[in-house]
């Protein structure tokens, strides 16, 4: 077998190396167009379908960004806008990624956007970080981009992006850009202020979303979240239901798919994508056997976080064979063998106290703490947000209502030993919202104890 020597393709006049191979991914299957440019830098383009004479074709210049495209950062969007911008590129029918190296941290370069990492750490915004180097906000050069838009016959483009500034650099070296087309992302909370700094700074705007269930969200996850923050003993946690009228999460059967609407649903995947964790106990992955993934929003999906004191959630569990991040946290009454079997499968154990025959919610919680978690969800069931309602652990609730009664079936929340309706749980800062049919009100918890001091929540 020989493998063919790369041809040589003249570029705005200049000689490049060139060479074609397929290249299968999660999305479909591209043609990867490599070119050693003059610059030294070697740009990939991924084509779908014909894009030769094309006007109109549909193009991402993805600038490159290994901490976020290979290593999945969440201090920005990059990783997710690339595979939102290939699926997109699919769904169109034809199509180009240009894959832009030298494009580092804006230009600046990997050292650099770490260099700025810290000064962001200690309070600057990604423009600010960038001067306190003494570097340009964005150092951008896009003559390459364009040399490769045009060796790959592309007459006239529509640019992927949410960055005008984008397009007037492609102009600059000639391309036609005929239109923007925005690429939605749902932000994280790690990532939000990053977001909004490109959009208030650098006039970035926001795009209308056009998710892969063609939901849109109607309301912003961060307003749902609220301002809850981590404390140094436990990350802050937010629980979410969704629920009847009449306050079930299931039929008597067990039966929960589906309580809420097509859109209350997706606005769940949006606040998935803005948290570190989502938090089940056993029970709902026995029941439900639920991913917990984000799919109909494009967002990160988030670490899976299982509550089993005595690991008897089945091993073929969807979250434990997907590929995704999973953390089982069991006990001492855990079997060993069991344990090794799920950390061979690729998931997480954590092994904390016991309390009362099941995980210690505190001491799963601190672990989780000390792993990096900053905001984590508690998606259900039942058991598990009676028992960390009950412990005061929880700091948020975010409660869907549809408009459909039940009757006798599996309460929302348990027992919280309440005899006086002052004595229950209040919610404060209140946010509601219709979403569809469906009604979400999202609140701080207020306790018996914050009123009477006259203190406020902790948020």
């Amino acid at each position: 077998m020989s493998i063919a020597e790369p041809d040589t393709a003249t570029v705005n006049g200049t000689a490049t190396g060139s060479i074609t191979v397929e290249l299968p991914t999660p999305y479909g299957v591209f043609r990867a167009h490599g070119f050693e440019r003059p610059s030294g830098h070697v740009y990939v383009a991924l084509v779908y379908g014909e894009v030769e004479g094309a006007e109109r074709a549909l193009v991402r210049v993805h600038s490159e960004c290994l901490t976020g495209d290979a290593l999945g950062s969440l201090r920005c969007d990059c990783g997710v806008q690339l595979r939102e911008a290939l699926r997109t590129i699919v769904a169109s029918g034809c199509g180009a990624l240009v894959y832009a190296t030298g494009h580092e941290g804006r230009g600046i370069g990997l050292m650099n956007k770490l260099r700025a990492y810290l000064a962001q750490e200690n309070g600057a915004d990604t423009v600010d970080a960038n001067h306190l180097l003494g570097l340009p906000a964005d150092a951008r050069d896009y003559a390459d981009a364009a040399a490769v838009i045009d060796a790959l016959g592309i007459r006239s483009i529509r640019l992927l992006t949410n960055n005008p500034a984008k397009a007037d650099g492609l102009r600059r070296y000639g391309v036609e850009v005929d239109d923007i087309v925005g690429l939605h992302t749902s932000p994280h909370r790690r990532n939000a202020a990053y977001l909004a700094t490109k959009t208030e700074r650098m006039g970035h705007v926001i795009a209308i979303d056009e998710s892969a269930v063609n939901v849109p969200i109607l309301i912003d996850p961060a307003t749902l979240i609220g301002g809850v923050q981590p404390r140094p003993e436990r990350p802050a946690v937010v629980a979410k239901l969704a629920q009847s009228l009449d306050g079930r999460i299931a039929a008597r059967s067990g039966d929960s798919k589906w309580i809420s609407g097509e859109q209350e649903r997706a606005v769940t995947h949006a606040v998935r994508a803005a948290v570190d964790a989502v938090v089940v106990g056993a029970e709902t992955v026995v029941r439900d056997d639920p991913q917990l993934t984000v799919r109909a929003v494009a967002g990160a999906s988030p670490t899976r976080v299982v509550f089993d004191s005595a690991l008897r959630t089945p091993l073929d569990s969807q979250m434990f064979c997907d590929g995704g991040s999973t953390i089982v946290i069991t006990t001492n009454r855990s079997d060993e063998r069991r344990r090794e079997a799920l950390r061979a499968a690729g998931v997480a154990v954590e092994v904390v106290a016991d309390g009362d025959g099941r995980v210690d919610p505190s001491a799963a919680l601190a672990r989780l703490r000390e792993l990096g978690m900053q905001v984590v969800l508690i998606e259900g069931g039942s058991e598990l947000i009676t028992s960390l309602l009950g412990a005061g652990t929880v700091d948020r609730m975010i409660v869907s209502v549809a408009p459909i009664v039940i009757g006798t079936g599996v309460d929302a929340v348990g027992d919280l030993g309440v005899a006086r309706v002052a004595d229950g749980l209040r919610l404060d800062n209140c946010v509601v919202a219709r979403v569809g049919d469906d009604v979400i009100t999202a609140g701080d918890i207020v306790r018996q104890g914050d009123v009477d001091s006259g203190t406020s929540p902790t948020v």
